[in-house]
Order: structure tokens, then C-alpha cells, then sequence
């Protein structure tokens, strides 16, 4: 005779509750996501029926003139470029800086740790001002210098703002997750003669590869879709624009032009990298959130 119980009343109806909420949240972000995509291919006469009608071909032209006449490939390779160097400035620091204050027992250790987290707390939007204006301030300095200036208006300035600015969130992350993995696998990489740097990257983030997909994505999303830092330290350069400030600039453009589609063209030219590099690595984000290393 089984000894399984079935599950009460109660304990169906908390699950259907659940289900009911899931349902509905998905509904919430799936309804919008898929209308901006059915307007993006209709037609401007479209728009003054009913929103909720089918779109009656596939207007490509809304696609075309938000690419070129808006300029927003240009944005979009603006945005790719940054979101890269970001990305890239971030990891070279946050890598090693993790490892070693999870791994290691140093002098000053406490000191560092608690000076990043303390950056968990500062909103960037409350200190875009002040880095504005001691970046403007390093312009006038260098153009008594020697004749011009370069931190204003400037992509990898940009990149190095948004890469400095994640550095306490993805530190915390990481070495969150490197406290968790044995400590086996490096004492055998140092018997086997592998120094701190080899070990590091041979041994440990291999094995940390989960939790730097996750941060990789997390900061994906945050640079690409940011726009107060971007609109204010690239305030004067047209052609150095990134996409959500280009699309800024193309709804107001097209709104007051009572031209819909190429707007709605531009917003799915934003969502649909982060779409795709969600789906791509869906399962490493998963796993890097609720998956740990064993302790030794």
C-alpha cells in the first residue's frame, strides 16, 4: 500500500493561486512585447482603428526609415561598441578583484570588501551630475593644457563610466559565487605547479562560468538600455548617440509627425538584441542564479 498522500485542498487551491499569478504576470509582459511587434509592421492608417487588430500585411518601410533616415543603425553600432567596451573594462576588473577577496586573506581585505559593498547603495542616477561635472571640469583643464578636450562626448569615457559604475554589483556577484567552489581544485592546479594567475583562469572560472554569464547578461541589459548617463556625457555629439537616446529623439520625431510605425519599428530594434541573448543563454542564467559549487 503507497504512503503517498494526496495533496489537501488547500494545497490545490495555493497551487492554482500560484499558477494564476505566474499566468498573469506573464500576460502582462507577453501582451505588450507582441504589440509593439504587430505595430511595428503596420501601417500609419492602421493606427486610427482598433489597436488590437491584426496588422494587414508586413510594412517593412517602418524598419527602413527608422534604420536609416532616423539613423538608428548608426545608434545601435554606437550602443554595440559601448556595451562592449563596458563589458570588457568590467571584466578585466572584476574578475581578478572577486577571486581575491573571496579567495585570499590579505591586509585591507575587510576594508575593500565593505567599500563595495557600500556601492550597492549609490543610485548612479543621483551622481551623474557630479561625474559630469568633474569630467567637464577635466576638459577645460586639458584644453589649457594642451589645446582640446576628450572626456566629454566621448563612447569609451562612456564605457568606462558604466564599467566603474557596475564594478560593486558584479564583485559582490562574483566573489558571492567563488566563496562557494572548493578549494581542491586550486590546491591540486598549485601542486601541479600552476601559479595564482594560471589557477584563475584555467581552474576557477571555468568552474565560476554560470555566475559569469549571469553578470554578463545582468550588465548587458543595464548598459545597453540605459539613457540618463548617455544623454548627459554625450550631450553634444549627434553622431555619438547611443539607441535608447536616439530612440528618445525618434518618438518625439515621429509622435509630433503623427508617424507611428517607424516608432514602434525603433523600439523593437532595442528589444530584440536583449531577446535574443536572454533566450541564448537562458539556461547558464538559471543555473548561475540557484546553482552553487560544492564546498570542499
Amino acid at each position: 500500500m503507497s504512503n503517498c498522500k494526496k495533496p489537501g485542498a488547500s494545497e490545490r487551491l495555493y497551487k492554482a493561486f500560484i499558477y494564476f499569478v505566474l499566468i498573469a504576470m506573464a500576460v502582462t509582459i507577453l501582451v505588450p512585447v507582441a504589440w509593439a511587434f504587430m505595430a511595428s509592421i503596420k501601417e500609419n492608417a492602421e493606427f486610427y482603428g482598433n489597436p488590437w487588430t491584426l496588422p494587414a500585411g508586413f510594412y517593412w518601410q517602418n524598419f527602413v526609415e527608422a534604420w536609416n533616415t532616423a539613423k538608428m543603425g548608426e545608434y545601435m553600432f554606437n550602443s554595440v561598441v559601448v556595451t562592449a567596451l563596458a563589458l570588457g573594462l568590467l571584466l578585466i576588473v572584476a574578475l581578478p578583484a572577486a577571486y581575491a577577496l573571496s579567495r585570499f586573506q590579505f591586509r585591507g581585505r575587510a576594508i575593500l570588501k565593505t567599500c563595495f559593498m557600500a556601492g550597492l547603495f549609490i543610485n548612479v542616477n543621483y551622481i551623474v551630475v557630479p561625474i559630469f561635472l568633474m569630467l567637464r571640469d577635466g576638459d577645460m583643464w586639458l584644453k589649457k593644457m594642451i589645446g582640446d578636450g576628450f572626456l566629454l562626448n566621448n563612447m569609451f569615457v562612456l564605457a568606462l563610466v558604466y564599467a566603474a559604475t557596475a564594478l560593486p554589483f558584479t564583485i559582490y556577484l562574483l566573489s558571492s559565487y567563488f566563496a562557494t567552489l572548493p578549494h581542491d581544485f586550486e590546491e591540486a592546479a598549485y601542486i601541479d605547479g600552476a601559479g595564482y594567475a594560471r589557477t584563475m583562469f584555467s581552474v576557477i572560472f571555468p568552474m565560476a562560468k554560470p555566475s559569469i554569464i549571469t553578470v554578463v547578461l545582468f550588465n548587458f541589459l543595464l548598459f545597453w538600455n540605459e539613457y540618463i548617463i548617455s544623454m548627459t556625457l554625450l550631450s553634444s555629439a549627434d553622431g555619438a548617440r547611443t539607441l535608447p537616446v536616439g530612440l528618445l529623439n525618434l518618438m518625439q520625431a515621429q509622435q509630433s509627425a503623427a508617424n507611428y510605425g517607424p516608432m514602434y519599428a525603433g523600439l523593437v530594434l532595442v528589444m530584440l538584441p536583449t531577446l535574443i541573448l536572454y533566450i541564448c543563454v537562458q539556461k547558464n542564467l538559471t543555473e548561475g542564479m540557484t546553482v552553487g559549487g560544492l564546498k570542499g
